[in-house]
């Protein structure tokens, strides 16, 4: 057989093994992920409450989605939260890691770090809306050790959308700040030693070598991190329940509402997919802003 075929019938047969290793995932994302979105596709364009047949309506849902001002109104509460959340978990989690890249690197404190992660959202949420109780939570205690008064937290409009973020960052940033530590050990350690030699400070090493070659990471931490904030929904539903007064109604406790509470499945999976529009819209903005296909590690 000549060398070129033999080598076509290699790189096929490898072609197919890959394909094999790869077909359990791809099975799992067609049935349920892909089938799912185009079955809430279709859901939309009806009318359909659960007890009778749907009623085929066509864009009906989505031109009442348009003038819906709840939806808007969820939609900027969503907004909010991302902006409270994003920013200080982002931050909090690369300090985090820079600090254990440099002065603590045992396994012991990674594992500390990312305890709270391995706590589900809805165990999360019930311990601070008891740590974070007006009467009887640990927090306003110790608030009144230092001298600040009680503060209402989850049952003040003021001050529970900043609550339910600070729960949220709080399980998230030892997870993030893992993220940034495993980036942290593929940058060479020579490029430091060569700045130092120069005479570089910590800050311009940090704002020079660091950040810049950590970007794929963080285009990474930041798309997956919005994409989650926008889902809020687990920390609500324990906590606040979407108040006191919809200050927490964020757009996924308002699908949730109008699906189960009010049974308009078909309006609901129209906000669904309005929504799944703008994550991917945002995704694609936050590609091409901090340009994820490109690395500086060459």
């Amino acid at each position: 057989m000549p060398e070129s075929r033999r080598r076509s019938a290699l790189r096929r047969k490898e072609a197919i093994v890959g394909y094999l290793f790869i077909l359990p995932a791809l099975i799992g994302l067609i049935l349920f992920y892909v089938l799912p979105t185009l079955r809430a596709a279709q859901i939309s364009m009806t009318s359909w409450n659960l007890m009778r047949p749907a009623k085929w309506v066509g864009l009906e849902n989505y031109t009442k989605l348009w003038a819906d001002g709840q939806f808007w109104d969820s939609m900027w509460i969503t907004l909010l939260y991302v902006a409270y959340n994003i920013p200080v978990q982002t931050a909090l989690g690369l300090l985090i890691a820079v600090l254990a890249d440099r002065l603590a690197k045992s396994v012991t404190f990674r594992a500390m770090i990312i305890a709270p992660y391995l706590i589900s959202n809805v165990v999360a949420g019930l311990v601070w809306l008891l740590m974070l109780d007006p009467l009887i939570g640990v927090t306003n205690s110790f608030l009144g050790l230092i001298g600040i008064g009680p503060q209402a937290f989850l049952s003040s409009p003021d001050q529970s959308l900043v609550s339910v973020a600070a729960i949220s960052i709080w399980r998230h940033v030892g997870f993030t700040a893992l993220l940034f530590y495993a980036g942290l050990q593929s940058i060479p350690r020579d490029l430091y030693e060569a700045a130092r030699l120069d005479g570089a400070s910590e800050f311009a090493m940090f704002r020079l070598i660091t950040l810049p070659l950590l970007r794929p990471v963080l285009v990474f931490v930041l798309v997956t991190s919005v994409v989650g904030s926008f889902q809020i929904f687990d920390v609500i539903a324990v906590t606040t329940q979407g108040g006191p007064a919809d200050s927490t109604r964020a757009v996924l406790w308002y699908i949730y509402e109008n699906a189960f509470k009010f049974s308009r499945m078909g309006y609901a999976s129209a906000m669904s997919m309005v929504l799944f529009v703008i994550l991917i819209l945002v995704t694609l903005l936050q590609m091409r802003l901090l340009r994820g296909d490109q690395s500086d590690l060459g």
